[in-house]
């Protein structure tokens, strides 16, 4: 998950986005988010891009 979520941050600087998901390895895939939501802190939000989480 840090390695993919690497890879998302680097395309998102490199095109200036943002990023925009629901709450991925969650729900069927059977992840916690509380475990998962420091991962996208640390990959992303900490690099400064702006990034939006859908919970429905």
């Amino acid at each position: 998950m840090e390695r993919c979520l690497a890879a998302v941050a680097d395309r998102a600087e490199e095109l200036g986005a943002s990023v925009h998901m629901p709450r991925i390895g969650c729900g069927l895939a059977g992840g916690s988010w509380q475990r998962i939501e420091p991962l996208i802190r640390r990959a992303l939000s900490e690099r400064g891009i702006p990034v939006t989480v859908y919970d429905r």
